[in-house]
């Protein structure tokens, strides 16, 4: 059998092939993310899917609840984002604010502080302020810290607005 005969075989193959589906999207996935997304998380995944489902099971708890909390009220927050340099823990593109939330590492560390301030200094030149909260704010007096959250919330957005009047 010549090539065409190869080619013809090789398409009927293709034609009988099993269509594989994205539970959440329904997006056609092909064989290797099925069998991945099957064995990692027990469902059909496309790879987008199989990416935020990995990103929600990484956030800490404050993180989470703190999100939770904020859409809540009706804010289109974001958990567990990235924008192309760093993670970021909560983002609220709208106000062009990203909320980290960090732990104790970040206080004791001259390190993870240059590391801290290098990543909001990427930020910042995209036009996005970084608010940082630390885990144990979130912990042990939550009501206090979502208000102040919330006025540096209100006042981020009328700081835009302002910036995109002038």
């Amino acid at each position: 059998m010549g090539i065409f005969g190869k080619i013809i075989r090789e398409i009927k193959t293709l034609g009988e092939e099993r269509r594989y589906y994205c539970n959440i999207c329904k997006k056609t996935i092909i064989e290797g993310e099925y069998d991945y997304s099957m064995n990692k998380f027990k469902k059909a995944l496309c790879r987008y899917h199989q990416n935020r489902y990995n990103s929600s099971k990484k956030s800490r708890p404050e993180a989470k609840k703190l999100c939770c909390a904020l859409r809540k009220r009706g804010i289109t927050a974001k958990l567990e984002q990235s924008d192309g340099y760093k993670h970021i823990d909560i983002a609220i593109p709208s106000i062009r604010l990203n909320i980290e939330v960090d732990g104790m590492q970040h206080a004791y560390s001259s390190k993870q502080a240059l590391a801290d301030m290098k990543r909001d200094y990427h930020s910042e030149r995209k036009g996005f302020v970084t608010l940082r909260i630390k885990n144990s704010a979130i912990r042990n007096n939550f009501p206090e810290t979502l208000k102040y959250i919330l006025k540096r919330i209100n006042l981020r957005h009328k700081q835009i607005r302002y910036d995109e009047r002038y």
